[in-house]
């Protein structure tokens, strides 16, 4: 296999056909095999139980419980928000850009990661109301009149971030149940019993594949597509202006937007990858997600991991280039201070071992690939760490120097919110088809695999 060109290769088996391919992805809420699932949910489950119980202690207790101190007060929450909302950015930028360019292998994996995106993005959410201190107050964000005649700051970037990333979860969520939609009616027309039927049925809104019930939803389905494309590089590029908004040695850049937009593809598509290695045959769908999927994702990568070393360099340069002193000793801190094991961590996660996807035999060992896929979802967090935490050690008043230690419960709450993740992303397995029928249909019927 790993000397087939990649043309070559089928996007959907050619024995595929359209009963059979709705036969495979819709038996797979209702087949009783669901052993390795709870073998993962379980442990799932209980990290998102270990993570709430770290957000009670910190409402018991304070924010103080986190490792947030003098100089760093943006410690693991916005290290976590951001990190999280990478990889929700990655996974629509799969989803909805390649639905607008007519791509047809995004066809069996998109429901994968607009799924992905979705559990990803109320990751990310869960942090910034945290890092309030005071979360009971976190509807002082919105703009609405009040009787104290109080109005957000519109020249914060913190206020662009919130209204970005409000506008993101409410598309992707629109956006997911639309083309969710339709599979939701053929589950209700194949569903046994009663409460199944009655559950896909109201969440399937009457669906009944009328021409005129088509024809709106394709137009509003690709209206969605049109607004989501861009809006995934504006949220990420908002991201990196609340760091280059700021006058912190290593945050004042003007090429923080689009290295922020580099990243999240990046750790995006990583996961993925990682995603569909894990899931593809447990759920028996490597008939629909073929190897076609898997090399075009690993090419994808490994195009993503040299904008990431682009990124790198130019972030090397600036402090040399821009004569200011603090930028220069904060970078160099970076490279040879306490924390240069992680600087160069992220160095080899995001740019070095990642060339090994140049090998054509690489691409082509799935444990290989999962390996790639792990080490850039570290790198990237190794990355916002560096960023986040770093920076702020090394400001430019020398008596305002620090470090930063995380504690217990910096470490309970973000394990928590990959709890959430995983638990969130293995009940929609669970429910819901991970291949869009639909789509695929019309994809088996242009390429004559109709009957």
């Amino acid at each position: 296999m790993s000397d087939v060109p990649i043309e070559a290769l089928p996007v959907v088996d050619p024995r595929e056909t359209i009963t059979t391919m709705t036969n495979r992805v819709s038996v797979v809420p209702f087949r009783g095999d669901w052993a390795w699932w709870w073998w993962a949910f379980v442990p799932s489950a209980l990290l998102l139980g270990l993570g709430i119980l770290g957000v009670g202690w910190a409402f018991l207790r304070g924010i103080r419980v986190w490792g947030n101190d003098w100089p760093v007060m943006w410690g693991f929450p916005i290290l976590a928000y951001v990190w999280w909302i990478a990889i929700a950015s990655g996974g629509t930028f799969v989803s909805a850009f390649f639905f607008l360019v007519r791509v047809q292998w995004r066809t069996s994996i998109n429901r994968m990661a607009e799924t992905m995106t979705l559990c990803a993005a109320a990751c990310a959410g869960v942090y910034p109301i945290l890092h309030l201190g005071r979360p009971y107050f976190a509807y002082w964000l919105f703009p609405y009149p009040n009787t104290m005649t109080l109005w957000p700051q519109w020249k914060s970037p913190l206020l662009w971030d919130f209204m970005a990333l409000l506008t993101y979860v409410i598309a992707s969520v629109l956006f997911w149940y639309l083309g969710a939609m339709p599979d939701l009616a053929t589950m209700r027309d194949r569903a046994r019993s009663k409460p199944a039927q009655m559950a896909y049925g109201f969440f399937a809104m009457g669906f009944r594949g009328t021409g005129a019930q088509w024809r709106h939803l394709k137009a509003t389905y690709g209206t969605l597509a049109a607004i989501m494309a861009p809006l995934v590089v504006s949220v990420h590029s908002i991201v990196g202006l609340d760091f280059a908004g700021g006058a912190t040695p290593g945050w004042h850049s003007t090429e923080y937007p689009p290295f922020f937009v580099f990243g999240a593809l990046w750790s995006g598509l990583s996961t993925v990858m990682l995603l569909l290695l894990a899931f593809r045959r447990p759920l028996r769908l490597t008939t629909v997600i073929t190897e076609r999927h898997i090399q075009v994702l690993a090419k994808l990568m490994l195009t993503s991991s040299l904008c990431m070393s682009y990124a790198y360099v130019l972030d090397a340069f600036e402090p040399f280039y821009s004569g200011d002193a603090t930028d220069r000793i904060q970078f160099l801190n970076r490279l040879l201070g306490g924390y240069a094991p992680i600087y160069w961590g992220m160095i080899f996660c995001n740019c070095l071992f990642p060339l090994v996807l140049c090998v054509r035999r690489v691409r082509a060992s799935h444990a290989m690939l999962a390996l790639v896929a792990v080490s850039s979802i570290i790198g990237m967090w190794l990355e916002r760490f560096n960023i986040v935490e770093l920076s702020l050690t090394r400001t430019h008043l020398p008596s305002a120097w620090g470090s930063y230690v995380p504690t217990f419960w910096d470490w309970a709450v973000f394990g928590g919110t990959i709890g959430l993740f995983m638990s969130g992303f293995l009940l929609a397995v669970r429910l819901i088809p991970m291949v869009s029928m639909f789509e695929m249909r019309e994809l088996l019927t242009e390429q004559g695999q109709g009957t």
